[in-house]
């Protein structure tokens, strides 16, 4: 054998021998996942629909995946926080950040420091509708907001979560769409959002059903409006965007999500065990009973992520419009 196939031969065995501990590694982090006690970020306050999502499929991870899991409420700076901590996480896989479409929208706007080259999305798990939601004491229906919204301009506040969120996005159309002078106050939680509706401080709030049902179903609070095409099969009274002539259909998306350079072995692990926790009997029935059976909420990974490529192009544009 000749000296230049020799150092050939050493090379490839070099190259090997290099590759061969790292990938090894990977191989064991990944059938030894987890190897500890789990965490979940919650980029949201308490009492919202992206802390009820959590808290809801924690005990269903803690099965899949026989470990413990402690779940942190961090709202602060629309989730910022969360994003930032799971970006700056040891990258294997044992901080969940569970985010909604919030971590989009605060980056169109530019308060969210933390990139989506940062983040891994390793599901959407729900596909969340928005609506327009009051104290029936203050307003009866759409059309007594509608009229009432008229007859006294620049009177009527809407609350919602933080400044730049899907709640703000879909008052941003809304108003635009309706050509109505109204205005909007951020909240740091749903929560108090919700508080302020009830005590009549505000005139209502865009959420979602699924995290104001308690209080729908006592009659505290009625949604008016739905941002969708059809109406919702289990509340046929309300009326649609898009049969008021609005073309308005955005929802808010829920998803999980971990550092960047955890391994793919890991994040396919992590998918596979929210994709059984989906497709499980329990899960499908908590979805119905909130009504977020609606629209399909699952998307994996590479999905996922294209997806939220193609919502931050879109509020980018939404935000640079309105600033106009």
């Amino acid at each position: 054998m000749s000296s230049k196939n020799k150092m050939i031969v050493f090379g490839s065995l070099g190259v090997a021998m290099l590759m061969g501990p790292t990938l090894a590694a990977a191989d064991e982090a990944a059938n030894d996942y987890p190897s500890e006690d789990l965490k979940f970020l919650v980029a949201a306050g308490a009492g919202g629909g992206t802390d009820n999502f959590t808290r809801t499929v924690q005990p269903m991870l803690e099965e899949e995946l026989d470990t413990s899991i402690t779940v942190i409420n961090l709202p602060s700076a629309s989730g910022s926080v969360a994003h930032q901590r799971t970006a700056n996480s040891e990258p294997d896989g044992h901080t969940w950040d569970f985010a909604s479409s919030t971590l989009v929208t605060s980056l169109a706007a530019g308060q969210n420091p933390t990139e989506l080259e940062e983040l891994t999305p390793v599901a959407r798990m729900q596909s969340d509708v928005m609506t327009l939601i009051v104290n029936p004491d203050k307003h009866e229906d759409l059309e007594a907001f509608l009229s009432y919204a008229e007859e006294n301009p620049g009177e009527v506040t809407i609350g919602g979560t933080h400044a730049a969120s899907p709640d703000k996005m879909a008052f941003l159309s809304f108003r635009d769409a309706s050509g109505l002078d109204i205005s909007f106050i951020p909240y740091d939680e749903e929560g108090s959002v919700s508080s302020n509706v009830l005590s009549g401080n505000i005139d209502g709030m865009f959420g979602e059903i699924s995290s104001t049902l308690n209080y729908i179903e006592s009659g505290d609070m009625r949604p008016i409006l739905v941002f969708a095409e059809d109406r919702l099969e289990n509340f046929p009274d309300i009326p649609t965007t898009v049969e008021n002539g609005w073309d308005l259909t955005d929802g808010n998306e829920r998803g999980v999500f971990v550092n960047a350079d955890t391994p793919p072995e890991i994040v396919s692990q992590m998918e596979d065990a929210l994709k059984s926790v989906y497709d499980s009997d329990e899960y499908q029935s908590y979805e119905e009973k909130v009504n977020l059976h609606y629209r399909e909420g699952w998307m994996g990974s590479e999905e996922y992520k294209e997806k939220l490529e193609e919502n931050l192009e879109l509020y980018t544009r939404l935000i640079e419009e309105t600033n106009q």
